[in-house]
């Protein structure tokens, strides 16, 4: 047999034996699952099989049998706990995903509204005149001015208190327009990334019961309490040498309420607006905003190029958070009592009012949990603040995304509640 031959049977002697070698041997992956990834071994979790759960806390390994749930099988979840007490991570399960998160947005916009404006910020809607007042004939010559402050609570009644400021003046003929100063922001009556068949709020600065229709109706009441104004109206900006007669405050927590409590998209983009004023003056848009925002999420310890900040409601489609990003702000706001004061006396408190009412009316959870629901077409979440049977405060968010029944979503996040209450 010649050389050549050799080397051939050689060749394959070498093709056959590692083969032989891995027979009847289980495949070993070559970087382990995430969830099972941790820096030390009270923060692993999502955990499977006897060997990894020996490692985990009891609480990890109750929240790890309710994450078998069906659920799971076609929808994405992700979900962080933080004991604010300990200021440890107690555990993490896809913390990092990047998801919708529906209206827990809105904690994001809150905690940023009272980092910025503080708690006892007011919105402001004014009214002023520009001309004379004459007193024998009660004539006003010149324009009234209504200088929007995007105030979501300016009522009928607020309207009517313009209405007797006027008649304060001893006018009872106005020879000018009523103009709408609406420079608070810019000229975007819509959310970036809304969906137009959504019944979406109209972002405008001057709003009357929630409605762009402000100078209008001023008009009209004016009219109606025997005011003749021989003009019509208009947009314009308010001259700085115009004289104020009348200016309706409303304290920021007036807002946050609806907000957080009944989950009202026109609260949340009305503070959001607030926040971009605060940064970019008039005609501020959303991109002043974010920038404010973005430099909280910086002093929580996150980094803002991971995450996107569409809108402050959390109606965009646009938006992208995670529960570590909104765990982090949680635990930030908590670190600052004149943040999380207010802001924990806006949320919803399970089985008690707002969005939560109807959830977790039994059970540790009842009356412990207080936290923000987020709810659009194929994503439900929950984020916000608990206590512990061992008296620890902790933080959570679950963002659920993809699943086919809301309810079922909602579901697990009561079950993960009543376990972090135990």
């Amino acid at each position: 047999m010649d050389l050549k031959r050799y080397l051939i049977i050689w060749l394959l002697l070498l093709s056959v034996l590692p083969l032989q070698a891995q027979k009847g041997k289980e495949h070993v992956p070559d970087v382990l699952p995430q969830q099972l990834v941790g820096e030390t071994e009270e923060e692993l979790s999502g955990a499977e099989g006897s060997e990894a759960s020996a490692a985990l806390s009891p609480l990890a390994i109750q929240l790890n049998q309710i994450l078998q749930s069906p659920l799971l099988e076609t929808a994405q979840v992700g979900l962080m706990v933080w004991d604010l007490t300990a200021d440890s991570c107690l555990f993490r399960y896809h913390e990092r995903w990047r998801m919708r998160p529906a209206s827990t947005q809105k904690l994001v916009t809150a905690i940023t509204a009272l980092d910025l404006l503080g708690a006892d910020y007011k919105l402001q809607t004014r009214l002023c005149y520009t001309g004379s007042v004459n007193a024998e004939t009660r004539t006003l010559v010149g324009d009234l001015y209504c200088i929007g402050g995007m105030d979501s609570g300016f009522g009928l009644d607020d309207l009517k208190s313009f209405v007797n400021a006027v008649k304060a003046l001893g006018v009872d003929t106005i020879r000018g327009n009523i103009m709408a100063d609406k420079s608070f922001k810019d000229d975007k009556l819509y959310g970036e990334g809304w969906c137009w068949d959504d019944e979406n709020p109209v972002l405008s600065p001057l709003l009357l019961n929630k409605k762009n229709d402000f100078a209008v109706r001023f008009l009209s009441q004016l009219r109606s309490a025997g005011i003749f104004v021989d003009a019509g109206t208009g947009e314009q900006v308010c001259p700085a040498t115009a004289r104020q007669i009348r200016c309706i405050e409303r304290p920021m927590t007036d807002i946050l309420q609806p907000m957080m409590k009944k989950s009202d998209n026109l609260s949340a983009e009305v503070l959001f607006y607030q926040i971009a004023h605060q940064k970019g003056g008039t005609q501020a848009g959303a991109k002043s905003a974010k920038t404010v925002i973005e430099q909280v999420m910086r002093k929580a310890g996150l980094t803002p190029a991971h995450y996107y900040v569409a809108d402050g409601s959390g109606l965009s489609l646009y938006n992208y958070a995670s529960p570590e990003m909104q765990v982090l702000l949680l635990r930030y706001a908590h670190q600052h009592p004149t943040i999380y004061q207010s802001l924990a006396a806006s949320l919803p408190v399970a089985g008690v009012d707002g969005t939560l009412s109807a959830r977790m009316r039994s059970g540790s959870a009842r009356g412990n949990v207080r936290a923000k629901t987020g709810t659009v077409t194929g994503v439900s979440s929950l984020a916000g603040y608990c206590t512990a049977a061992n008296g620890h405060k902790l933080c959570f968010s679950v963002i659920c995304q993809g699943q086919g029944s809301a309810q079922d979503a909602r579901n697990l996040q009561d079950r993960i509640c009543q376990q972090l209450c135990q």
